[in-house]
């Protein structure tokens, strides 16, 4: 339900695979999120094709665009999806910035997420809208954020919630990291939502993710893989005690449904990864029963 997949071209779309999931959600009473309207990854080239030899007048062509394709993709889904997140990742990694240098960025500055907000309201009223990022357990990325948010309540935005991906680890972060996080976006009057968990067995240190340190891959049936699994069924249970405890989270998505089918399989580097609540056989996990029964001890 990206702008990839979907703009085809200005006023071109192919619903053909989002239209796919909508029925098959339909069919088996399962809500839908939609993920997401605006992302600098999955932009297509052609929203930023024009002369910008004269600034203002490229800007209020690719507005146009932006505000025409929310408006009409938002209306194709109207009452099929419950909430939209509306921009993804728009916080700068980097702590000498707030937003994400990123070509919408480079063009309107901060205005592009106010004008897809107020894009997405106006085309439906009813659907919750959300700003959607990764790391907001991090106190310092959490506060670039919330300087985002902040900045769109004080100009009158129509946000209704944060979305926090939540793509951690059996190590981190810390129950009260994640409560944190939760607590900042209640301090604002909005909802929370995590959208996008899974739970990587690995604590990988940071070299890994350039491709060294990275820890040995488990296998199933030994001592180290039993461990792992015991950790992670612990950890998800003491994170969505968290969750429970807080009435402004109103979802939890996971990242995928089995292990079978997962992106850390090969990210930060090839290795099978478990992350899920459901095994490769799509069996439930410890973790599974670590959330839904009390008394289950893994």
């Amino acid at each position: 339900m990206k702008a990839q997949p979907i703009g085809v071209s200005a006023g071109v779309y192919d619903f053909t695979e989002a239209d796919a999931l909508i029925a098959f959600a339909e069919a088996n009473g399962i809500s839908v999120r939609g993920h997401a309207l605006v992302w600098h990854q999955t932009t297509p080239a052609w929203f930023f094709d024009g002369d910008r030899s004269d600034m203002a007048t490229y800007r209020a062509l690719v507005r146009g665009r932006l505000e025409t394709y929310i408006t009409d993709v938002v209306t194709h889904f109207k009452g099929k999806v419950y909430c939209w997140d509306v921009v993804n990742e728009v916080t700068s990694d980097d702590a000498s910035a707030t937003y994400r240098n990123s070509d919408w960025y480079q063009i309107f500055g901060s205005d592009f997420i106010d004008y897809a907000f107020r894009a997405a309201r106006a085309a439906d009223p009813g659907v919750k809208l959300f700003i959607n990022e990764y790391s907001t357990e991090d106190a310092a990325k959490r506060g670039r954020l919330m300087t985002i948010v902040q900045g769109l309540i004080d100009r009158g935005a129509p946000i209704d919630g944060v979305g926090h991906q939540m793509h951690i680890n059996t190590g981190y972060p810390s129950a009260a990291q994640v409560e944190a996080a939760l607590t900042d976006v209640e301090a604002k009057g909005l909802i929370n939502h995590v959208t996008e968990m899974d739970m990587s067995v690995y604590n990988d240190p940071g070299s890994c993710y350039s491709g060294t340190g990275c820890q040995a891959a488990l296998t199933p049936g030994t001592a180290a893989f039993d461990t792992a699994m015991t950790a992670q069924a612990l950890k998800y249970r003491e994170l969505f005690t968290v969750f429970q405890a807080h009435a402004s989270v109103e979802s939890v998505t996971l990242w995928g449904v089995a292990d079978n089918h997962t992106w850390l399989d090969t990210y930060p580097v090839t290795r099978k990864n478990y992350p899920l609540l459901f095994d490769q056989t799509g069996d439930p996990k410890a973790a599974f029963w670590a959330i839904v029964d009390p008394a289950f001890t893994p």
